[in-house]
This record gives structure tokens, C-alpha cells and sequence, in this order.
């Protein structure tokens, strides 16, 4: 069913759906302005909320972001750029980085054009799913820019800096296959399996517990630019916590009992 949200600058959304199945704990952010979803300026800062009213709903377990027809987003609306102030550009990264501030597991589902703002906010998810009919691109570098929502900065975390400047530096487009061989994509799939291979992974994300799965992304997370002492030891305080928990208590009698474990949360 569609998500209704109390806040007033989210009574009618720019360019996406939101939708809620409480059966499957699960929402989804729809990029919705077909053919291509061209994400605008007022989207931007739409979607960052959403998220953060996502990650404080307690149906929510696990969030999704996809897009209707065959492009998932071929970028941004390169008329918003030159009328938007310097305030607001400088909010670009912020906004676009909710998925990775969000608590929860965010999952990208990802066909065809995932260019500029669609691969940026992509990044910013957890796992990638991509079909074999994605291409992946950061084009600025055509426009006389560079990527202003996080995309250089974190597509060098995870392939670095060789292959991020043959990305950023020569606007090159990288299919989903090749992706998925770089590390970018999490899965590639033949593009009739994308809704699928979402689907499993979002149950599969359902059965473990909430609160390891949270600490589990906010550790990964902080300590992604840690030395190795520091994050070992940011790992241990995590684990120390966990241990007092009741989703670890019931998780070890089911591993005990031979039985599935039933988490809370808690």
C-alpha cells in the first residue's frame, strides 16, 4: 500500500512513490518519472525524509529503492544545477547519503541507465542488485563537473583509485556484469530475475535480528576509514553489547535446539 507520512513536505512526492507492505516488513522508494526517473532538486531532499520516517517505522525491516520502466535513473535534472542556490548544492551529498545514515538494511534494485544521482544513491545502499541490462555512470566529467553526492568519494572506497579515475575521469559507463566483477554490484542477474532476487534477499535480511543487524551496519560503517586496532576494538564493545542481548540468548538455544531462531529485536 502506498506510505502516508505526517510530515507536510511529503504530502505529495516529486518524481517517486513510497510504499509499505507490513506482511513483509518491508518499504520501498519508488524512482517514478518515467521513461527515464530524472531525479529533481525538491526530490532530493524528499527522499532523504523519507528515509528518516522509514527508518522510525516500526513496520519497516528492510527498505528497497527502484524505479518503474527499464531505466532505474539515467541522473539528475541538469536545468536544477544552475538555478538551485550554493545552500542547496551543498546539501547534495547529505541527502543523497540517507540510505547509508538509515539503521536498516537498504537494498538497490538496479536496470538499465543507473547514471550521475541514480548510481550515487545506489552507493549509498547496503547491497546492489543489478541486472544484466544496468550500466553504471558518473557523466559530469561531459558536463565540465564532477559528482557532487558522494559517488567519487565512495566508489574509490570500494574499488579504488585506479579504477575509480578510469570511471569519474573518463565518464565511462560499466555494465552490470563488470560490476558485479569490481565489487559494486552485490548480485547481477538476467534482467527478468531482478524483482526476484530482491525479494529473496529481502526475506533472507528478515530472518536474522534487527538490533545485529543494525550494530552490524553502523560498526561496518564507522570504522570504514578506522585503523585496524580501532576498528577491532570498536568490533568488541559491538559483540560485548550484543551478548547481553535477548536475540543472542535466543539464538544460541536455537542453535542448541536445532530449531529456527524466533528474534524480537531486543
Amino acid at each position: 500500500m502506498n506510505a502516508t507520512f505526517s510530515d507536510p513536505r511529503l504530502a505529495t512526492l516529486d518524481g517517486f512513490r513510497a510504499e509499505i507492505d507490513e506482511a513483509r516488513e518491508r518499504a520501498d522508494v519508488i524512482l517514478d518519472r518515467p521513461p527515464f526517473n530524472i531525479v529533481s532538486m525538491p526530490q532530493r531532499d524528499q527522499l532523504r525524509l523519507v528515509f528518516e520516517a522509514f527508518d522510525e517505522d516500526a513496520r519497516v525491516r528492510v527498505i528497497v529503492v527502484r524505479a518503474t520502466d527499464e531505466h532505474f535513473s539515467s541522473g539528475g535534472n541538469i536545468k536544477g544545477f544552475m538555478e538551485a542556490s550554493p545552500e542547496t548544492v551543498s546539501k547534495l551529498a547529505w541527502n543523497i547519503a540517507a540510505p547509508a545514515r538509515c539503521s536498516k538494511p537498504v537494498i538497490a534494485a538496479n536496470r538499465g541507465f543507473t547514471f550521475g544521482v541514480g548510481f550515487e544513491l545506489s552507493l549509498a545502499c547496503d547491497f546492489r542488485i543489478v541486472s544484466e541490462t544496468c550500466f553504471y555512470a558518473l557523466p559530469e566529467q561531459r558536463l565540465g563537473q564532477i559528482p557532487g553526492s558522494g559517488g567519487s568519494a565512495r566508489l574509490q572506497k570500494i574499488i579504488g583509485i585506479t579504477r575509480t579515475k578510469d570511471i569519474v575521469m573518463r565518464s565511462k559507463r560499466i555494465p552490470g556484469r563488470q560490476a558485479y566483477d569490481w565489487g559494486i554490484a552485490t548480485e547481477c542477474v538476467p534482467d527478468a530475475e531482478l524483482e526476484k532476487a530482491t525479494d529473496a534477499l529481502v526475506d533472507e535480511l528478515r530472518t536474522f535480528s534487527a538490533l545485529a543487524q543494525r550494530t552490524a551496519k553502523k560498526l561496518l560503517n564507522d570504522t570504514e576509514d578506522a585503523t585496524l586496532s580501532i576498528a577491532i576494538e570498536l568490533e568488541g564493545h559491538c559483540y560485548s553489547r550484543l551478548r547481553q542481548s535477548d536475540d543472542f540468548k535466543e539464538g544460541v538455544e536455537a542453535f542448541h535446539a536445532k530449531r529456527p531462531a524466533q528474534f524480537k529485536g531486543t
